[in-house]
């Protein structure tokens, strides 16, 4: 698999930023997620002045096999009709990229569907879809290897841009099957904990998804390693998401975390590089069932809880502006001194 070298932040700045934070000019404490974040950010960053400079959402889009087996209320076709729609700018996350000044990148990792040539989509189809994990491996190891390292390669381009904070979405029609495995295998929690209705699966369409993923779960017979639970129940959108957090994160940058599906994926990258977890912000709780155990589990802290499921990294661009916040509150509140207030504390 593709090298990071991912390093935690250094810590020798930590006390000068809590005390700058103590001393603007508010009762101790008294901003709390904003000053953790602001705290956070500062780390990353090794600097009491933070910018947040060219945000972008990336959506990684590939379809799954495992929908063949009905698990999903979607039909498979919606993968590209939705990119479409993105290109048309009719989309939720078209919306919220213009409200909050993200730039949207596209990318297609593995779509059963064929593009015309001059959209603005990047091509980095691997294969047309995974196979079907009930039956065989969804991926080779190659084919996963390719996945992580097309993933890296698209935050690095949006890096050299000038980007410093990125989110991360996805499409791809049963993509909740793939991560409620990724889950189960990854942290332990009963798969039935993990499933959810996806895209709006009603109770008998949950019951059969459960029962088709609780039959691909004990047919499979890998080692039962991170790298080997990633390929076998697959998602090329999903390990170009891993291999784009690995290298955000090796290049110092800024990852919102948005749903249930990329949860998973900064899970499965915490499985080979723990440091990731010190440049992620978690956007939001979502209500697919299994992401707030899941968001439990890593002891994350998300800033939102809207009652999203929509996915495309729309709950990781809507937190956006309270990243801002905590960025212009280190920046632009005078401290005690400055305001000519007596310190009160």
């Amino acid at each position: 698999m593709k090298t990071f070298h991912i390093r935690r932040p250094n810590q020798n700045i930590r006390q000068e930023l809590i005390n700058r934070i103590n001393c603007l000019a508010k009762p101790k404490g008294s901003l709390g997620t904003l000053e953790e974040l602001a705290l956070q950010i500062g780390l990353i960053q090794q600097t009491l002045a933070p910018q947040l400079r060219n945000p972008h959402n990336i959506i990684f889009a590939a379809d799954h096999g495992i929908a063949n087996e009905g698990v999903s209320f979607s039909p498979k076709e919606v993968t590209w009709q939705v990119i479409n729609n993105f290109l048309g700018g009719g989309a939720g996350i078209n919306f919220l990229c213009r409200q909050h000044g993200f730039k949207l990148v596209l990318v297609d990792g593995g779509i059963d569907f064929d593009f015309p040539e001059g959209i603005d989509v990047l091509d980095r189809k691997i294969r047309k879809g995974t196979r079907n994990y009930l039956h065989e491996p969804a991926l080779t190891k190659e084919e996963m290897e390719q996945a992580i390292a097309a993933g890296a390669e698209v935050v690095n381009d949006c890096h050299t841009g000038g980007c410093n904070i990125i989110s991360f979405g996805e499409m791809g029609v049963a993509n909740t099957s793939t991560s409620s495995m990724w889950m189960t295998f990854l942290t332990g929690i009963d798969l039935k904990e993990c499933v959810g209705a996806g895209s709006g699966l009603d109770t008998d369409g949950i019951r059969h998804k459960y029962n088709v993923l609780k039959e691909a779960k004990d047919h499979y017979t890998g080692s039962g390693t991170a790298e080997d639970i990633i390929t076998y129940f697959g998602g090329l959108e999903m390990l170009m998401a891993v291999g784009g957090m690995l290298k955000a994160a090796e290049l110092g940058m800024i990852i919102i975390v948005d749903g249930f599906i990329m949860t998973n994926c900064l899970l499965a990258a915490s499985k080979f590089h723990p440091e990731v977890l010190d440049y992620s912000i978690f956007g939001h709780c979502g209500d697919e069932s299994g992401h707030a155990r899941l968001l439990n589990h890593m002891g994350a802290k998300p800033l939102l809880h809207l009652g999203l499921r929509l996915g495309e990294g729309s709950g990781a661009v809507c937190s956006y502006p309270i990243i801002e916040s905590a960025v212009r509150m280190l920046c632009e509140m005078h401290t005690f001194e400055q305001a000519a207030v007596t310190k009160y504390f």
